[in-house]
């Protein structure tokens, strides 16, 4: 009996030990990580109100430019539509921005045209016969450049700035 409550002893002792180790273990891992993070440079989100107003005064806004129709079936050749800072959808719907409602290979949200700071952007929203960036069927967005073809169903528009 003295024999079993040793043993019950040693057993209990080395799982004390065991936790013990591990328990250090974990709070050497979370002091190292959080060490490394400290070690990173940081930017600060706080900014005293003049350095804000200055921040604001100096970001340039969203590229712009136009869109040039260049072939439609209901669009006038040469008519064009300002990217300002807002978005433009085009699509057969009627609450596009740029409306093609004849044009039987549009979908009726075809795709989006989307001025921001690095550039305007075209992307595809999900159309079932895909819009085209100079021929080539858009898979990801992309960034325009001056002088582009967007195909979106059999219309084509250009890009200039």
């Amino acid at each position: 009996m003295i024999f079993d409550s040793v043993a019950v002893d040693e057993v209990l002792l080395v799982l004390k030990i065991a936790f013990l180790v591990l328990l250090y273990t974990f709070i050497w891992r979370i002091v190292r990580t959080a060490s490394r993070d400290l070690r990173l440079p940081q930017e600060s989100f706080v900014l005293a109100p003049s350095a804000a107003a200055g921040v604001q005064a100096s970001r340039p806004g969203p590229q712009t430019g136009r869109l040039v129709v260049v072939k439609s079936a209901d669009l006038e050749r040469g008519q064009d539509f300002e990217l300002n800072s807002a978005q433009l959808t085009i699509g057969r719907g009627n609450q596009n921005d740029i409306a093609i409602g004849t044009d039987e290979y549009a979908s009726a949200r075809h795709a989006r045209f989307e001025p921001r700071q690095d550039g305007v952007w075209v992307q595809d929203l999900g159309s079932t016969n895909g819009t085209y960036l100079n021929g080539t069927r858009l898979e990801q967005p992309r960034r325009l450049a001056r002088g582009d073809i967007v195909r979106v169903g059999e219309t084509d528009l250009r890009y200039d700035q």
